[in-house]
């Protein structure tokens, strides 16, 4: 008699099958292992596509925010994924990731370090390296726009701060919103970071330009200024 966790998954009930699981009860219901099995589709010759998509799962916690940053030779390292599934499942991820970008709407007015970070989490949590973003405000703290400054490597990028404010006095902003990420998981403000943020600060009282925070943000994690009285 085999074993469940060999059983393929065209053996099971039709109501556990992930596909017929979706396709009946509709794709909320499904969990991440069970969508991830109908993007790998079929299994190898001792797991089926659910086990295989929990053991991927399970190297990276079950964390969706790490399994993003698998590349194509990291997945064909599961016994059972070659080179097409490593594509499907990486091309399935990327879409994820361009449909938050897309569908995440700034709130009309930015009003917590809440809001600044579900703006920019989408486009700077889980990036290898350092980018720094504004945010532009109009004097009732509504969201006029969001702009790149930098990009820069693992561990730091340069924010110019006649880019930052000629960007300001173009959208007409009132106050702006500093943030970046750390790729590293750290959330912890470098020296460079605060003194950046003075820096920031010193020159927007002479633009009457206010800097309304700096947000640090870690994968799904994320720092305020204010907050933590640095600002």
């Amino acid at each position: 008699m085999l074993n469940d966790h060999k059983l393929a998954i065209r053996f099971w009930a039709e109501e556990d099958r992930p596909r017929e699981k979706l396709n009946e009860k509709g794709k909320h219901t499904l969990t991440d292992a069970e969508l991830l099995a109908i993007v790998i589709g079929s299994g190898s010759s001792s797991l089926s596509a659910l086990d295989l998509s929990k053991q991927i799962l399970a190297s990276v916690n079950n964390d969706l925010v790490e399994l993003s940053k698998c590349s194509i030779p990291d997945f064909k390292l599961f016994k059972g994924i070659g080179e097409v599934k490593a594509v499907c499942i990486t091309a399935a991820l990327e879409l994820g990731r361009r449909r938050s970008q897309t569908t995440v709407k700034p709130a009309k007015k930015v009003v917590s370090d809440k809001d600044v970070f579900d703006i920019l989490s989408p486009i700077l949590s889980d990036l290898f390296h350092e980018e720094f973003w504004i945010i532009c405000l109009n004097r009732n703290g509504k969201f006029i726009s969001k702009h790149k400054i930098s990009s820069g490597g693992v561990s730091g990028t340069v924010a110019d701060m006649k880019i930052i404010f000629n960007i300001a006095i173009k959208a007409l902003a009132s106050g702006i919103i500093l943030c970046h990420n750390h790729p590293s998981g750290n959330l912890t403000p470098s020296e460079s970071d605060k003194q950046l943020t003075k820096k920031a600060y010193d020159g927007g009282k002479l633009l009457e330009i206010e800097i309304l925070d700096h947000i640090i943000i870690a994968h799904d994690k994320y720092f305020s200024f204010r907050a933590n009285n640095l600002l």
